[in-house]
């Protein structure tokens, strides 16, 4: 794997400190922003809403200019967004740089996972798109961690600046490593826009989306539900999100390698997995040891699960930046849906379990959609070698 890959991944470990590290940082911003934690709650939603929308917006810009100098300038806004939000005098000004630092961070994905591909290999699409997704995953684990033990010592501020001077850090490095002939070069508007023509690519989309629905809707309510349900002191909750974080890095690592091999086979298989391991989950969540156990395996399938479904939408999307882009806001459309609704099962009285069984039904809608979109492109397949016969 060329050594600019990891240099890319890198960077994206800085921006998904940023994205997630306010989890920690909830109640200092309460305080000194004298806002309430519910308002502060809504940067975290900002944040998702300008990957979603924003970063589409800026990758449909970025598609004339050459991948590596709109590398350069998309990590530029971000380590300025990242730094308004540090000097931030209140609560508006912090919410703006919130969107921008999303809107740079979405559209850095989806070039930066053209740019991988094309220095990896399409033979090595799912590999390299993984080492993408593990700067994410070790943003997780190391990243987020980090951030709020700085905050709480030193202020939530010097967590924003300690983010800012990586993410510098990192413009350098993709500066000096990532060559300036990565890909072919710029992509037309039109060429990157065509792509969406393909209702394969939206089954395909709406498939991701579920499927981090059905994780993000039991993951946001795991402090509560393994407190009130499986009677765990929340002193043990640190300790069982680094167990998650064990199996993410795990399953991240995993799943590039097998989605390279047999792209359907590993991403029906991994799926497949992900309602089983959500169905244990349910069942056996009054059973501390039992939970343990397939909390691990939880983390496992949740990222193993994401290297073959990013490598689809983008073999779908012809490996453009304007594709990964869009699923990366489908990945956010996930994230936004599955905690609104295990948040609205709680709220009618159904308890902290409904959120498990809402995330099974919902990983079950994403392999159905998933299986309909691999049957589409085969019915499509083997139409164009029909006609070229029929020629």
């Amino acid at each position: 794997m060329p050594f600019a890959v990891y240099v890319l991944g890198m960077a994206i470990f800085s921006m998904g400190t940023t994205e997630m590290m306010l989890s920690g940082l909830l109640p200092l911003l309460s305080q000194d922003l004298a806002v309430s934690i519910p308002a502060v709650g809504l940067l975290v939603s900002g944040f998702a809403l300008g990957m979603m929308f924003g970063g589409p917006v800026l990758t449909v810009l970025s598609l004339r200019i050459a991948p590596k100098r709109a590398l350069l300038g998309l990590l530029a806004l971000f380590v300025a967004g990242q730094t308004l939000g540090a000097i931030a005098p209140g609560y508006a000004v912090l919410m703006v740089s919130r969107v921008v630092a999303a809107m740079a961070m979405g559209a850095f994905f989806g070039v930066a996972a053209s740019v991988v591909v094309g220095l990896a290999g399409v033979e090595k699409r799912a590999r390299a798109l993984s080492v993408l997704v593990g700067g994410l995953t070790i943003a997780t684990v190391i990243g987020v961690p980090a951030a709020t033990v700085v905050g709480e010592r030193f202020g939530w501020r010097t967590s924003f600046w300690m983010v800012s001077v990586f993410a510098a850090l990192s413009w350098i490095a993709v500066a000096v490593w990532v060559p300036s002939r990565s890909t072919s070069g710029a992509v037309g508007v039109i060429d990157g826009l065509r792509v969406f023509r393909r209702g394969r690519l939206w089954l395909t989309l709406t498939s991701n989306a579920l499927a981090l629905a059905a994780f993000l809707g039991i993951f946001s309510y795991i402090s509560p539900i393994f407190t009130e349900v499986t009677g765990f002191s929340p002193a043990a909750i640190p300790v069982l999100q680094f167990l998650y974080g064990l199996g993410c890095i795990a399953g991240i690592a995993l799943g590039g390698r097998i989605a390279d091999r047999r792209p359907d086979v590993s991403l029906y298989a991994m799926m497949a997995a992900s309602i089983v391991v959500l169905t244990g989950f349910a069942l056996v969540i009054h059973n501390q040891i039992a939970t343990v156990v397939v909390f691990l395996a939880f983390g496992f399938v949740a990222f193993a699960t994401n290297p073959p479904m990013t490598a689809r939408a983008m073999a779908l999307a012809g490996d453009s930046p304007l594709g990964a882009s869009a699923n990366t806001s489908a990945f956010n459309a996930g994230i936004a849906l599955g905690p609104w609704l295990g948040g609205l099962a709680i709220g009618g009285g159904y308890g902290f379990v409904a959120p498990a069984w809402i995330g099974v039904a919902l990983a079950i809608a994403s392999l159905a959609v998933a299986v309909v979109a691999g049957r589409s492109v085969r019915v499509e397949e083997k139409t164009v070698v029909l006609e070229g016969k029929a020629r």
